[in-house]
């Protein structure tokens, strides 16, 4: 089986890849054509999941694999939530938009939410699946791995930022991962 992972973040595919082959699931993912460009307009992580599996499914007419992600912080009213890819400019710029707006306030609690929506060759949703990854914002970022808010992300439980963790441990935990199980466990069921 050959799934189109609908997005244009490399970074993404390889951590789906990774986590997908810890569970013994040895199917192909590939990226969507270079048409792809959805337009993320949905009022939920589930409707812009949605949204980018179907953009990719029309280009490919194969089984789409979408995901809809951010980090939600308690303190600033579930901000930036669907918009954590585009608070700001760069990683960085988002990273010091988010301190800045926390650097009074007491509760950091925060979780990173995945949504990923399975679509079939027709278009039909097969499958939808939540992942959340709780934890809180730190006062300073620390580590150089991953992506996004990784750096200023401390896991409930953990002493080091998703960023400070290896990709393995941080796949362990992920919000993507939280979701992605769900998936692949419904996809063994395809199998039988």
């Amino acid at each position: 089986m050959e799934i189109v992972v609908a997005t244009n973040n490399e970074h993404k595919l390889q951590e789906i890849e990774a986590i997908c082959k810890s569970q013994n699931l040895n199917i192909k993912f590939v990226l969507p054509p270079k048409e792809f460009n959805p337009v993320e307009d949905g009022i939920s992580f589930e409707e812009n999941s949605y949204i980018k599996a179907k953009a990719a499914n029309v280009l490919t007419h194969k089984y789409t694999l979408a995901d809809d992600s951010g980090l939600c912080v308690k303190a600033l009213n579930g901000a930036p939530g669907l918009y954590s890819n585009r608070f700001a400019g760069t990683q960085q710029e988002k990273i010091d938009k988010i301190l800045k707006l926390l650097e009074n306030k007491d509760d950091r609690s925060a979780k990173f939410v995945c949504v990923m929506t399975l679509l079939d060759e027709k278009g039909n949703v097969k499958f939808v699946a939540n992942g959340e990854c709780h934890g809180s914002i730190i006062r300073e970022q620390k580590g150089v791995n991953g992506f996004g808010y990784d750096p200023v992300f401390l896991p409930n439980g953990k002493t080091l930022t998703l960023a400070e963790l290896s990709e393995e441990e941080k796949n362990d935990i992920s919000h993507r991962r939280n979701a992605l199980i769900q998936v692949i466990n419904f996809l063994k069921t395809l199998d039988k």
